[in-house]
């Protein structure tokens, strides 16, 4: 028996064995490894749509009031609690703290760090406002030594994820005011005490009007303006070190308009919770001195800033077609800003 082959129905190149399934091979390949980069990016633009939802100020007002202990609370847990879980909810809030991140999504996302740093600088204003004057009595009177730790725990920087990182020194400042929190309510304590004084209120208020002038002029400068320098206004014989140009042009660079816009939007969501939390805590002062209707115009004003936006920050003229959200934010700023002026008048004069 013999085996005969036809060679000529054998084409040319037919004999290179299992190159057809190779290439159907490699095709699968790719198309398994684009799909997975696909999927992937869609994974990373989910969370960071996610992360980037800023958190909603009722519940954050509801914590805080569940912390001080509700109708029973003492004088100044209000305020203690507020500063808790306003810190938590930058530990907390979905994607947590993302200044520091070193990873996707978080090291790609941009307005929510500086969210972040508009909240803390509120953080770090208020709980030196407790060590130095609210908790206590006299300017010589011995600082509480709780306080005393957890103001430069909310100082440290946001940016740093390792040795130590943020959240953890946060996370310190978090126990000690949870310490102090604790022994105000304690009313066998003496060793923990909040004055809710008229004078202590109205120096931390002074700091509260030189943010909110500061935030405002910074969202105006979204379009640029002309501004003439008062610097030294009002006293002849004021100097300063560096003599400057009697009239500049200030204008936020482009890339930044929405920097400050969040940042803004951080500061002023701050601003809220401690505000409505002196509202209970110095309720009979403001009572005494009828400014209480003034502080709720406040916190009206500063709510408005907390309305849902565009996705994107317009930067239109001021009088053109398209809005400008800096403007519409410096606006209700502005307005906040004028009245804690008014409030501070009647806490000295009322």
């Amino acid at each position: 028996m013999s085996l005969s082959i036809d060679w000529s129905r054998i084409k040319p190149g037919s004999l290179k064995s299992g190159e057809p399934g190779l290439d159907g091979h490699k095709r699968g390949l790719w198309k398994a490894v684009i799909s997975i980069l696909i999927l992937g990016l869609l994974v990373i633009l989910g969370l960071g749509i996610w992360w980037s939802q800023e958190p909603d100020s009722n519940e954050a007002r509801l914590r805080a009031i569940e912390l001080s202990g509700g109708q029973n609370a003492r004088v100044g847990t209000m305020t203690t609690a507020s500063v808790i879980v306003v810190v938590e909810t930058l530990l907390e809030k979905p994607g947590g703290l993302l200044s520091n991140d070193i990873a996707p999504p978080g090291i790609y996302l941009d307005n929510m760090p500086h969210w972040e740093q508009g909240v803390i600088v509120q953080v770090r204003d208020l709980s030196k406002a407790m060590r130095d004057g609210f908790s206590r009595s006299q300017s010589q009177s011995q600082e509480d030594t709780a306080l005393a730790q957890a103001e430069p725990n909310f100082n440290f920087g946001l940016e740093s994820w390792i040795f130590p990182s943020s959240e953890s020194e946060y996370e310190s400042g978090i126990e000690q005011m949870q310490d102090y929190l604790e022994r105000l309510q304690d009313s066998e304590q003496y060793n923990a005490q909040f004055y809710a004084r008229a004078d202590n209120l109205e120096r931390w208020l002074i700091t509260v009007e030189n943010r909110l002038g500061s935030l405002s002029q910074r969202l105006s400068a979204s379009v640029g303006q002309r501004r003439l320098n008062t610097d030294l206004a009002g006293d002849t014989q004021a100097l300063q070190s560096t003599p400057s140009a009697n009239e500049m042009m200030v204008k936020t660079p482009w890339l930044e308009i929405d920097d400050v816009f969040y940042e803004a939007r951080g500061s002023t969501w701050a601003m809220i919770q401690f505000l409505r939390a002196v509202e209970t805590d110095f309720a009979p002062v403001l009572q005494n001195k009828n400014a209480e209707v003034s502080l709720q115009q406040i916190i009206r004003e500063l709510e408005a800033t907390q309305a849902s936006t565009f996705p994107v920050v317009l930067n239109g003229g001021g009088f053109g077609l398209f809005a400008n959200h800096s403007l519409v934010m410096a606006s209700y700023i502005s307005r906040a800003h004028a009245a804690i002026i008014d409030q501070r008048e009647l806490l000295n004069n009322g």
